[in-house]
Parts: C-alpha cells; sequence; structure tokens
C-alpha cells in the first residue's frame, strides 16, 4: 500500500510537521487503501550549516591516555553514523564536454537522526548508571560527571533535515537542466518511515528553493513499510533473510572482529573511570554517543567530548566493525543479501530502458503497472530508503564485486577494499546517483554510477576509462537481477 502526499515545499522540520499528518498515515495503512492528502508547510527558519571538515586524520601520539585527542577529525571514520561526506574519486566526476544526460536516478539515505528508541534508552541508562557508580573521572573524562544525555529517538536531528534540503539543491544545481521547464521536478517516493519520509520532504524544499519556485505541488509517492507489503526500498519481505540461518552472520563476523580491538579500549575505560565496569560492548556504545552528540548539535558545529576519548586508530577499528555489519548482514558477504536489492535493480532498468518493470521479487506490482505510481517518461527520479536496504542494492548493482569478503582478523581500509566502507557507501544522507548519457563519439548511450560523489567503475560490463559502460552492456550485466537473484530461496 502507499500514499500520496502533495507539499507546497519549504524545509520541513519536527516542529512543524505536526503529529496529526504522520497519525493520518498510519490510519490511511490500516485502511490498506491510497489515499491522497494534501499538507500545507509553514515556511521554516533557515538553517545556516557549516558542513563537517574533510580532512586527513593525523596520528594520535597516545593521546588517548590523556582523552586529548581531536574528536573533529574523526567525523569520517563513524560507519554509518558518519554524516555525509565526498568521497574521493579516482575518476573524473563531472559530466564529459562530449556528453550530454538524458535521464538520473538518485537513490538517498535519510539524513543525520537520533538513536533507535531502543538505543537511546540503553546509552541514557549507561549514563546514569556511570555516573552513579564512578567516583574519581580521569583527566579528559571530567565532562562525563555533569552530562545530561537528552537525545531524542529515531527521528530525524535538526542537522539531518538540513542535510536532506542541501541535498535537494545539491540535486538542482547538478542535475535542474533535466528538468528545465518552470513547472518541472523529479518524481519521488519514500520508504514509509517518519524520516524517510521527512527526508524526501525536506529534498524537496531544497530543490524547488534553488530551482526558484515553491514547487507543483506534485506528489511524494511513500511506500508502506508494514507486513505484508511489499517495497524495494525497505527489506522485509524475505522470511528466510529475516529469520533464517545467516540472519544474525552480521552480528557474529562483527563480534569475531571486535574481539581484536576492542577489549583493550574497554580495559583504558575502566582505567580512568574506576567503578564503571563497562563491558566490551558497553564500550562500543560509549564510542556510538561521539557521532550521535555530535549531529545533535546546532549544526553538528559541536563536535561531542566523547569523540576526544579515542584515537585515530581506534576511530579506524570502529569503522571497520561498521562495515563488517554492513557487509554481511546486509551486502555481498551475506548469502541472500544482494538478494534484497533485487526489485529495486530491476525498477532501475525499467527507467534506465524506458519499458516495464519486470520482476517477481520485492517490487509492489500494483504499484509498478501504473503510470501514475511508476512512470517511465521522467527524467530525473528520486527515491529515499535506509542503509540497510541501500548496502543491499549496491550489492545487486555488483558495484563492490571487487572488495571480496572482509577479513574479520585484520581490519582493511576502504582504499584496499575497492571503495568498501559503512562511512563510504551509507552515511547519514548518503546518495547514489545513476547517470544516463549520451555521447557524441558513442552509438549507444552511457551509464555511470556515483556514490557519495564518488564515481564507482562498473564492473562486468566492459566500462570505459570513466567507469561507464553503454546502456545495453549494462543492463546485461545485471543478469543477477534480472533472473530474480536467490529469491526462490526466501520460503524454503
Amino acid at each position: 500500500m502507499s500514499s500520496m502526499v502533495r507539499h507546497e515545499y519549504s524545509l520541513v522540520t519536527d516542529s512543524e510537521k505536526g503529529t496529526a499528518s504522520r497519525s493520518a498515515v498510519r490510519r490511511q495503512k490500516r485502511r490498506g487503501a491510497a489515499v491522497l492528502a494534501i499538507v500545507l508547510v509553514a515556511l521554516a527558519t533557515a538553517f545556516v550549516i557549516t558542513p563537517l571538515p574533510h580532512q586527513e586524520v593525523e596520528a594520535s601520539s597516545e593521546c588517548e591516555a590523556t582523552a586529548s585527542c581531536n574528536g573533529s577529525e574523526s567525523t569520517h571514520l563513524w560507519g554509518q553514523y558518519s554524516p555525509f561526506f565526498p568521497v574521493p574519486s579516482d575518476l573524473e566526476t563531472s559530466v564529459p564536454d562530449d556528453c550530454s544526460l538524458t535521464s538520473v536516478s538518485v537513490l538517498s539515505r535519510h539524513g543525520s537522526r537520533f538513536p533507535t528508541a531502543h538505543k537511546t534508552e540503553t546509552y541514557s541508562s549507561l549514563i546514569s548508571r556511570i555516573q552513579e557508580s564512578v567516583t574519581e573521572y580521569a583527566d579528559g573524562f571530567e565532562f562525563i560527571r555533569d552530562y545530561t544525555y537528552d537525545l531524542g529517538s529515531d527521528s530525524l536531528t535538526a542537522f539531518g533535515q538540513q542535510q536532506l534540503s542541501d541535498l535537494g539543491s545539491t540535486v538542482h544545481g547538478r542535475y535542474g537542466g533535466l528538468v528545465s521547464s518552470a513547472d518541472d521536478g523529479p518524481f519521488v517516493r519514500a520508504s514509509g518511515s517518519a524520516r524517510v519520509i521527512m527526508s524526501a520532504e525536506n529534498f524537496t524544499s531544497g530543490f524547488y528553493a534553488a530551482k526558484g519556485t515553491l514547487g507543483n505541488g506534485e506528489a511524494i509517492l511513500v511506500v508502506s513499510e508494514d507486513e505484508g507489503y511489499n517495497n524495494t526500498l525497505n527489506h522485509g519481505a524475505c522470511t528466510q533473510f529475516e529469520e533464517g540461518p545467516d540472519a544474525d552472520l552480521g552480528d557474529d563476523k562483527q563480534a569475531a572482529y571486535a574481539a581484536t580491538w576492542i577489549p583493550d579500549v574497554t580495559d583504558r575505560l575502566n582505567a580512568k573511570l574506576p567503578g564503571a565496569n563497562l563491558t566490551d560492548e558497553e564500550t562500543v556504545y560509549v564510542m556510538d554517543l561521539c557521532p550521535y552528540d555530535t549531529v545533535a548539535s546546532d549544526g553538528a558545529r559541536d563536535v561531542s567530548k566523547f569523540c576526544n576519548l579515542f584515537s585515530r586508530a581506534e576511530w579506524l577499528d570502529y569503522d571497520y566493525y561498521r562495515s563488517v555489519e554492513k557487509w554481511y548482514a546486509y551486502g555481498s558477504g551475506n548469502p541472500l543479501g544482494s538478494t534484497q536489492g533485487v526489485g529495486y535493480v530491476n525498477e532501475l532498468v525499467a527507467r534506465l530502458t524506458r519499458s516495464p518493470v519486470k520482476d517477481h521479487t520485492s517490487t509492489n506490482s500494483t504499484l509498478d503497472s501504473d503510470p501514475a505510481t511508476f512512470p517511465l517518461n521522467r527524467t530525473l527520479y528520486a527515491d529515499f530508503s535506509h542503509d540497510n536496504t541501500m548496502s543491499s542494492i549496491y550489492a545487486a548493482l555488483g558495484l563492490y564485486n571487487a572488495t571480496g569478503n572482509l577479513p574479520v582478523d585484520e581490519r582493511v581500509e576502504p582504499g584496499q577494499a575497492a571503495g568498501y566502507s559503512a562511512a563510504w557507501t551509507v552515511p547519514f544522507a548518503g546518495r547514489m546517483y545513476v547517470e544516463k548519457m549520451s555521447c557524441a563519439a558513442a552509438d549507444e548511450e552511457l551509464v555511470r554510477i556515483l556514490v557519495n560523489d564518488r564515481v564507482v567503475p562498473l564492473q562486468s560490463c566492459d566500462a570505459d576509462e570513466l567507469g561507464r559502460c553503454r546502456l545495453s552492456d549494462f543492463v546485461d550485466s545485471l543478469s543477477f537481477a534480472r533472473d530474480g537473484g536467490d529469491w526462490d530461496k526466501c520460503f524454503v
């Protein structure tokens, strides 16, 4: 089931997006019918956001011993909790002079958010316990004594909202020529989570603001995440993937890598916080507070003091710890990981070739067979999803086939893993651009893919020196997805 929600576009904030509209969405889902809702959004106060610095991290000189590390130098090492940053590209990212874009599909993760409800309760309890049990704080740890845990749960932070507005502006700047008419705009879909819907809304706000219009009231298609509904933007339809023998593979591999580095960090924290008696799992929670505390600050300008407690090497380990879980839980390292992204890839093929969707996996045939909810004649599309499902989509596209399975007895950095890490692929507000272009020297349209501003050289389709493939070769290379992946194993 889905709902089409129309907007006059301006920045959408939690305070402005009333509970009535979200309750209406829930009621629409329970009725099992698509409902057209008119949502008028008040003009928002503009945020002035200073991006987190993109700079190399220097050696720590054992700064962790005195809790004096420079936390601002770790912002690209927080796994999927890293705010978006442009990933360095070995290949030219601009469109060649002899080429013109003919269509683009954008796939974006939601913006920076607060912890999940379960995690925010866990973090709050941990801080309370530390404050109740620790009587002496080592140098650099004193701030914890008076730290007030006041993070929310599940929803976007103000910074996360602005990230998506900025993305809308960026997409207009890069691809606005595809929608040059005054009333034209992208076709937008969002998975039916409140933070994903709000991300789509803020994207459209930024896009139309950059366009100099309030938009034409075009709908955002919200695809339900309720159990029993097919949704290519949110995994959940493959029982064996969700509940089968490999459902915990990501956790198991992550735990194996954790054993190689976390115990030493735990020992140090317990020495600095006598009486805390932190477990290895709780050490990770303390590290989690660094990114969550940071993205909750005004414009994410104030890097949390929790970040200063850990060295560069420890943040590298943390980033890899997060990457291992993503790879083996949702990516190519899980036997059914790539299959969860097959439905979206088949929708992408349909858009690129302007032909009906051919799929028997997670696509919603009712939506995808209707030109109103799955048009094939648009030049710009924007979809909004979650990091886990995006990891599966990347796997189904074969973007990181050259990575190989990540080892759990040593750390492999992104440059050694063919560009793969959680921070490089699915950070907060992470995005993929799938560009189709016509070039003077080519007898067929070409396809190129960028992930977080990095050109990912396409695999198995005879890519050229710019990482591009002919459209027909690219489609042929997606035979795994076009054949349904291993969907037949989902219900054995």
